[in-house]
């Protein structure tokens, strides 16, 4: 009987040096893969829940926005289905924030409230006054507000190593 209570207790003994030395091992603050599962899956809920009670209302800039929110919206769902790591669902979460920034996008350009602040996507904020460049014979405009001439709106992000603003 002693050495049966001897044997449990190493082998309790060893199980709680193991999951304390795995504690140890992890970076203060690091966010398990069920917290990121969790966050991942409130983004994309409540994209899915923002753009079914949003429409164009005939506004292409909006239209073209609420295009680019669903499409984020379709990918993120795809990436929580294959996500099996802390990573992976960072990488839905992202993409569901990019969607939720064109969503924004959409009702400032139908004039409604932008609806809550979302985090940073690392981006910095679009300061340049309505411009224009012209790039291999094409003139595009870029202006921090939507209108005829930028229908199109980027939420901001890394292109080529460096960061670019969101806009229209």
């Amino acid at each position: 009987m002693g050495v049966v209570l001897v044997a449990v207790s190493l082998i309790v003994g060893a199980v709680a040096a193991v999951a304390y030395q795995r504690r140890l091992s992890q970076p203060y603050g690091a966010v398990s893969d069920l917290d990121a599962e969790a966050e991942a899956h409130r983004w994309v809920e409540r994209l899915g829940g923002s753009l079914s009670t949003l429409d164009a209302r005939g506004n292409a800039a909006a239209a073209q926005a609420l295009t680019d929110a669903a499409e984020r919206h379709r990918a993120a769902q795809g990436q929580l289905v294959t996500a099996r790591s802390g990573a992976q669902y960072a990488m839905a979460s992202q993409t569901a924030l990019e969607g939720l920034h064109y969503l924004r996008a959409a009702r400032t350009s139908l004039g409604l409230d932008p609806g809550p602040a979302l985090p940073d996507l690392g981006t910095g904020a679009f300061t340049a006054r309505d411009g224009r460049v012209t790039i291999d014979g094409r003139t595009y405009a870029a202006s921090p507000r939507p209108g005829d001439a930028t229908p199109y709106y980027y939420p901001g992000g890394v292109v080529g190593g460096r960061q670019m603003p969101g806009g229209w």
